[in-house]
């Protein structure tokens, strides 16, 4: 009777030995167990995107390009050889703010051609996504807008993501230092797109004055409001 009860004890000592230990908040490496006795919560984890471009900033070197201007010619930077710098200008035919900016742009181009900073606009739009900004009526846009500049094609859409432009107006003021081509100013014309005669404030001319004064530019980037580039 007393070897009963001294096996009996042993008995409920193990079972309560085997409770405790399966209560214990261990981690396990049972997926089993864990799906069906535990919430597990997702990890959210920022995957950057494979094919982000986030292109020049300020003080980066522009490298040249060679693009079809509306008169069927190609045309680069090189080309400029007495150039000081360059007014580069991402815009197409059809956006609403580009269309707004289109008397600003030659206007900029008679203002600071002389001066050594020639506006050179690049149409970056696919016109597979947007007919209206083909090649073909790239050509009369130019002559409907009596544009004074080189309206050239990015037709492999490759300049203006080297660039980083995500909008149309999109500006990129490059000044040349040493036989290269620094960016100096990114962002807007001004602080109205919409409407010329509200502007207050030519961030791209006080950008483009403040380089042939000798000065650093002071603002050297501000947003670019317009239409999303056509991929």
């Amino acid at each position: 009777m007393k070897t009963i009860k001294i096996f009996g004890g042993l008995a409920l000592a193990a079972i309560g030995f085997i409770a405790l230990s399966s209560c214990k908040n261990e981690p396990t490496n049972d997926t089993a167990e864990v799906a069906v006795n535990q919430k597990v919560q997702p990890v959210f984890t920022e995957i950057p995107t494979p094919t982000a471009n986030y292109g020049y900033s300020i003080g980066d070197e522009a490298t040249d390009f060679k693009l079809k201007d509306v008169n069927g010619k190609m045309v680069s930077l090189s080309d400029y050889k007495d150039a000081k710098g360059f007014i580069v200008i991402f815009t197409c035919n059809t956006c609403p703010f580009a269309v707004a900016s289109e008397e600003r742009i030659v206007g900029l181009d008679k203002e600071f051609k002389a001066k050594g900073y020639p506006v050179i606009a690049i149409n970056p739009n696919n016109p597979a996504v947007q007919p209206d900004d083909s090649y073909e009526l790239m050509q009369q846009k130019a002559k409907e807008a009596g544009f004074t500049f080189p309206y050239l094609f990015d037709e492999s859409q490759t300049v203006y993501a080297k660039y980083g432009a995500t909008k149309t107006p999109h500006v990129y003021l490059l000044q040349k230092e040493d036989g290269k081509n620094i960016v100096k100013y990114i962002g807007a014309i001004d602080d109205n797109v919409r409407n010329v005669s509200e502007v207050k404030d030519r961030f791209l001319a006080n950008a483009v004055n403040e380089l042939l004064a000798g000065k650093e530019v002071s603002v050297k980037e501000t947003k670019a409001i317009g239409c999303s580039v056509k991929q």
